[in-house]
């Protein structure tokens, strides 16, 4: 495919850009305004470029695009929906405040909304919402970033260009206002000089080689009498008799089911690399379970052998699970695999310095930052590794903030780092990764780069700004930040 299409039409050069749309809207329907500019020959020009296909980078770019913004998404994944589509993390968790509120604010809210209601639980209806989301933004997977040009602007570095091939074997270059790292390995940022990695996991025995909280592969169940399983767990009621007997936190609804551990720690995994924890369940319908709760430790993401020397072990694994399952749950007598993810849940990788690192005392103690984009509220939950197998939990905190600075890469000008690549403390970080925390600030950063970009940098934006920027995100969006 040609990269550039152009036309004179009344005296103006427009010009294209023809992607692989995957199925979206006809170029002819898309704004001029959202199309790329050249910036020189085999090169064009975006405001914003994001780098993978996470559902927060898709929301940051969505948001862009609404407020008039030019900008693309290129994918290293051979498939787009990262986590939530190829890794099929379905199981969605909630952020609370210590009242119970739901604390998911945004696009998000809609997802959650028909998630609770069982609307959106199926392979197929997170398929379409995610399909629905992403209408629209020109998107390219199956690339690799050959080149990252930086230089300096001022004394902040900043990223001049990027040249990536793409699956046809050519390789273009792009320029951005903003490039956004939303991948799970890093894909850009890993490129850059001058960044720090922030300690993860090894920080809390004090080891010293690099460590992360293990992947999950997800578990697919079909024919599960739900209904025999809750009226089972109903049996063992009172709760302190219940969690005596199957672990703490074992809990069963009509739609939801966690805990178990006293059964699964029973449970012995073929291979030495993965282990059954306690159980995440999410009752999809018609007979249809999801599990999260099968862990492979010391998986790399940036390694495409690792990634599938784990897939692998997690398919050989589940007919044993299946097995144990039928005898230790109830409810699972007849249960039958549902097929197998082709991608893993990765939770931790390298995540670098940003302008503002959030700490576990601004988690715990509820702090609230003058450049808020988004309100956390979540454990400090920080699953296992090899060397921790139970990893490990910090407590329960009410509703905190998170800031712009956290997102914004160190003394890079125009990058910005999005989802599981947020600037914290490995124990922050146990609390602010999960999806609707992340998710929130990156569709706020993408309405900020709509309505402040032309005046300002990111990261010039002062307090004074905030207080704007709070009252129209409120009002306009819905959005509010200041609670």
């Amino acid at each position: 495919m040609r990269e550039l299409a152009t036309w004179v039409k009344k005296g103006i050069i427009v010009v294209l850009c023809s992607l692989l749309w995957i199925g979206f809207v006809p170029m002819q329907t898309v704004q001029a305004a959202n199309l790329p500019a050249s910036c020189g020959k085999a090169c064009l020009r975006y405001d914003v470029i994001v780098i993978g296909s996470e559902i927060q980078g898709v929301l940051l770019a969505k948001a862009a695009q609404k407020e008039g913004k030019r900008v693309l998404m290129l994918d290293p994944r051979s498939k787009p929906g990262g986590e939530l589509i190829q890794g099929q993390m379905m199981v969605l968790d909630q952020p609370n405040n210590k009242q119970k509120k739901s604390l998911v604010q945004g696009e998000l809210k809609h997802l959650f909304s028909q998630y609770q209601a069982g609307a959106i639980r199926t392979e197929a209806e997170f398929n379409r919402y995610y399909q629905k989301l992403i209408k629209g933004l020109p998107i390219r997977s199956g690339i690799q970033i050959v080149d990252v040009k930086t230089g300096t602007a001022g004394k902040e570095n900043t990223i001049h260009s990027l040249s990536y091939i793409a699956k046809d074997g050519i390789r273009y270059t792009v320029m951005a206002d903003y490039f956004v790292e939303n991948t799970d390995h890093n894909a850009l940022v890993s490129k850059l000089a001058d960044t720090k990695r922030i300690a993860g996991m090894e920080s809390l025995y004090n080891g010293k080689n690099l460590d992360y909280m293990a992947a999950t592969y997800m578990l697919k169940f079909k024919h599960v009498n739900w209904a025999r399983l809750h009226n089972e767990v109903l049996k063992l009621y009172p709760i302190t008799n219940l969690q005596k007997k199957m672990g703490p936190n074992t809990y069963v609804d009509w739609n939801f089911g966690t805990g178990f551990s006293n059964v699964t720690s029973k449970y012995n995994p073929q291979d030495a690399q993965l282990l059954l924890r306690g159980l995440n369940m999410t009752y999809q319908k018609d007979g249809e379970v999801l599990i999260n709760g099968l862990l492979i430790y010391d998986v790399n993401p940036s390694d495409p052998k690792s990634v599938q020397q784990a897939v692998a072990k997690g398919k050989k694994e589940a007919p044993h699970v299946l097995k144990f399952l039928r005898k230790n749950i109830p409810g699972f007598e007849k249960a039958e695999l549902n097929g197998y993810p082709e991608y893993l849940y990765i939770r931790d990788y390298n995540r670098y310095e940003t302008r503002y690192v959030l700490t576990e005392a601004d988690v715990l103690n509820s702090r609230m930052h003058w450049d808020n984009v988004s309100i956390g509220g979540y454990p400090l939950d920080l699953q296992g590794t090899k060397h921790m197998p139970l990893g490990n939990s910090y407590g329960k905190p009410d509703q905190y903030g998170i800031p712009l600075r956290s997102f914004i890469l160190k003394s890079y000008d125009n990058v910005i780092v999005v989802g599981k690549n947020i600037g914290a403390t490995i124990k922050a970080y146990g609390s602010a990764r999960i999806m609707p925390n992340t998710g929130l600030a990156a569709e706020t950063i993408g309405i900020l780069i709509g309505r402040e970009s032309s005046s300002k940098r990111l990261h010039q934006l002062t307090q004074s700004d905030f207080k704007r920027i709070h009252r129209y995100l409120a009002k306009d969006y819905q959005i509010y930040l200041t609670v």
